[in-house]
C-alpha cells in the first residue's frame, strides 16, 4: 500500500477517488498515513459496512467515504484516481466507459494507478476459475489497457512495473494459511470446497511463477502535464 501511494506522490490535502476498494484497507491508509481525503466504491454491501465501521473506530470516517455503488456513477474532481484488483472484473467492452470515468473525474495536473492481473496475449481466463472462483473476469493485456482506457482520454503512461513473482510469493503465503485453516473451512462450507481453493491458490501461484499471468501497475496522468515524478520511486 505505501508503495502506490508513494508512486502516486500522495500530497496531504488531495483528494482521491478509489474504484473498488474491497474491505477499506488501502483507503484508510491513505487517509491515516498521507492526510488525503478518499471516496471509495464499491458495490459489496458486506465489505462497505465492515469499511465504514473501521473508519468510524479509527477516527477517520471524516476523511474518508466509503460509497456502496458502482464505479461507473463517480461524480465530482480529483486529484488522484487509484484501483487496485477492478480492472480484471470490469471487462474490456467497458474499458472506455471507465477511461470515461477517469477523465471526467481528474483535474487538469490529476494522476493515476492502476493495478491489476494481466497477460501478455489476449486470452480467456481459466475455464474452471472462471466458473468456480471468478465468474466472468479476463486479465487484459498492456495493448487492451493502453488502447481502450487511456489512449482515447490523452492520458499518458508514466510507468509500469510487473510484479508477478511478487504475487507468485503472495499466493504461497495465502496457500500456507489457507492450509492451516482447511479443517475451520471444511466445517464452514465442505470439503469440495477446501480441494477447490486448493486446486486454485496452488495453480495460481504456478502461473505467476511461470510467467503465464502477470501483477502490472500502472502509473498514468493527464497527457502534458508537467506535474508528473522525473524518476521511479524506489521498491
Amino acid at each position: 500500500m505505501d508503495l502506490v501511494c508513494r508512486k502516486l506522490r500522495l500530497q496531504a490535502g488531495e483528494r482521491v477517488v478509489e474504484a473498488g476498494c474491497g474491505w477499506g484497507s488501502l483507503a484508510l491508509f491513505m487517509a491515516r498515513h498521507y492526510g488525503v481525503s478518499v471516496r471509495a466504491f464499491n458495490i459489496s454491501r458486506e465489505q462497505m459496512t465492515f469499511a465504514r465501521n473501521r473508519a468510524r473506530d479509527e477516527g477517520l470516517d471524516g476523511r474518508v467515504s466509503f460509497v456502496e455503488d458502482d464505479y461507473r456513477t463517480v461524480r465530482g474532481a480529483c486529484e488522484v484516481f487509484v484501483s487496485i484488483g477492478m480492472l480484471e472484473h470490469v471487462g474490456v467492452a467497458d474499458y472506455p466507459t471507465l477511461g470515461g470515468v477517469i477523465d471526467r473525474s481528474l483535474t487538469s495536473s490529476g494522476r493515476g494507478l492502476l493495478h491489476f492481473i494481466g497477460r501478455d496475449q489476449p486470452l480467456p481466463l481459466n475455464a474452471w476459475i472462471r466458473k468456480r472462483i471468478f465468474p466472468g473476469a479476463y486479465p487484459p493485456t498492456l495493448r487492451e489497457v493502453f488502447a481502450h482506457v487511456f489512449g482515447p482520454n490523452a492520458l499518458s503512461v508514466l510507468d509500469v512495473e510487473n510484479l508477478r513473482l511478487h504475487y507468485a510469493k503472495t499466493l504461497e503465503r495465502w496457500r500456507r494459511r489457507f492450509d492451516r485453516a482447511s479443517q475451520d473451512v471444511a466445517h464452514m462450507f465442505d470439503a469440495r470446497f477446501v480441494r477447490a481453493w486448493e486446486l486454485y491458490l496452488a495453480g495460481s501461484q504456478a502461473a505467476f511463477d511461470t510467467g503465464a499471468v502477470h501483477l502490472f501497475q500502472v502509473l498514468f496522468a493527464r497527457g502534458g502535464s508537467n506535474a508528473i515524478p522525473w524518476t521511479r520511486v524506489a521498491g
